[in-house]
């Protein structure tokens, strides 16, 4: 059976080349096309998750299940011409997380159903995270490492189980490889700046490895361990409405040395969101082989449709009657379903304004799909292409965009540029992480 290549990253690392691979964690089209075409264009992989969230066997907040996502991706890569063997798959926060208000039995359940669909759709990176206590824990006690490990090791059962089924459909298919440990805010970010966030403590790290190892040996998993290629840990760094906390290599230096005791694994490091690319690129130096990025992306993008709008706004001057209004779209689908972002965002009327068009958390990301503001957008791109975009107000906007027209290697389309903005991003990460090497 084919072994799963993520495995390079820990090779790279442990030889002491740091190579990682950064995960675009999106189920937004602009992000997912501008991924896949960085991945075309150099001729490199690409790293694509979503969470539990996001995608399940119900279909999730995207309206898709594990299938329907893998579907999706795979026909846009058709679409952009990007080689389907370059592109991996990722399940992030995988367990019981959207229904830890139920009891155990229930909650895990649901979990096994969950990570068998991701599995048997094929997807060959598997974060299990079962860090959440669910109704029957005791509210009062800390969910103890052997829980979480063997919750997990439950579920890891039923990921090798849907692996087995998968051959008989694609003998060829790819094995799996498998994150444990959470040390993370929930998906879709914290609900409180920087939510007392610390490095992780090695003692902790190394607890969360023997525990793991010893649940999955207790399941007779003892060569399914061999796929576990990272553990998540908190190396210090966390995305945040007002931009990150900063990686700082002093403060985490005696948990990315610890790293060096385990020959088969490698961290994994979600929030880098906003990290600068020195930073990032240290954080690959010191053992983080996949760097988590999802808000950064989505912020891009958003970022590219307020300018095109400001845009829109200028040339129509006069004529307010036939543009968009886009921006003020969003902002009343935002404020007529506030469940995506009440408990994020903090702040007086005006703050809360200010934060639900440009904090970098980014909850508007969640009311892109929405059908008012979809057709919106619509309208914008309609107008912005029957009159074309004026450079001057490109270049006032979206210089760096501005820039590649003038030098044609960038058309001047509203789609284009959206996703050339997401793609500044991009090559932040592709800078730190060296995946061309993979």
């Amino acid at each position: 059976m084919p072994e799963n290549s993520l495995k390079h990253i820990v090779e790279y690392q442990k030889a002491g080349n740091p190579v990682g691979i950064y995960s675009a964690c999106s189920s937004n089209s602009f992000v997912i096309e501008a991924v896949l075409e960085e991945a075309r264009d150099h001729n490199e992989v690409c790293l694509i998750e979503s969470t539990a969230n996001q995608v399940d066997q119900n279909g999730g907040y995207s309206g898709m299940t594990p299938a329907d996502f893998k579907a999706f991706v795979l026909a846009k890569a058709k679409e952009i011409g990007c080689d389907p063997a370059k592109i991996y798959l990722g399940g992030d926060h995988l367990g019981p997380l959207t229904v830890a208000h139920l009891p155990e039995a229930e909650a895990m359940a649901y979990a096994r159903t969950l990570v068998h669909d991701y599995v048997k759709a094929g997807f060959t990176k598997i974060h299990i995270d079962t860090s959440m206590k669910v109704a029957d824990d005791d509210p009062n006690e800390r969910l103890s490492d052997e829980t979480i490990a063997r919750r997990g090791a439950e579920l890891a059962r039923v990921c090798e189980d849907a692996y087995q089924e998968l051959l008989k459909e694609d003998p060829n298919a790819v094995r799996p490889v498998y994150i444990v440990g959470s040390e993370v805010p929930i998906p879709g970010g914290a609900t409180e700046d920087n939510s007392g966030m610390q490095v992780t403590r090695v003692e902790d790290f190394k607890n969360t490895v023997a525990t793991f190892e010893k649940a999955f040996k207790d399941q007779g998993l003892e060569e399914t361990w061999k796929d576990v290629i990272a553990v998540v840990v908190q190396p210090g760094v966390e995305e945040k409405d007002a931009g990150c906390t900063e990686y700082d290599r002093a403060k985490a230096a005696e948990l990315m040395a610890s790293i060096k005791e385990f020959p088969n694994i490698v961290f994994e490091g979600h929030s880098t969101d906003y990290q600068t690319k020195y930073k990032l690129r240290e954080l690959v130096e010191d053992g983080v082989g996949v760097l988590k990025v999802g808000p950064g992306l989505t912020y891009g993008a958003r970022e590219a449709l307020f300018s095109l709008a400001y845009i829109e706004e200028n040339m129509f001057h006069g004529r307010e009657d036939e543009t968009s209004h886009f921006i003020d779209v969003l902002e009343k689908a935002m404020l007529e379903t506030p469940k995506n972002w009440a408990k994020h965002y903090h702040g007086n009327e005006n703050e809360l304004w200010f934060k639900r068009k440009f904090s970098f958390s980014d909850r508007s990301r969640y009311y892109m799909p929405n059908p008012e503001v979809k057709a919106a957008m619509d309208k914008m791109f309609e107008n912005l292409r029957k009159e074309g975009i004026n450079l001057a107000a490109l270049s006032q906007f979206m210089p760096m965009q501005y820039t590649k027209v003038r030098e044609g290697v960038l058309q001047n389309d509203p789609a284009e540029l959206v996703k050339d903005r997401v793609k500044n991003t991009i090559d932040e990460y592709r800078f730190a992480t060296h995946q061309n090497e993979l």
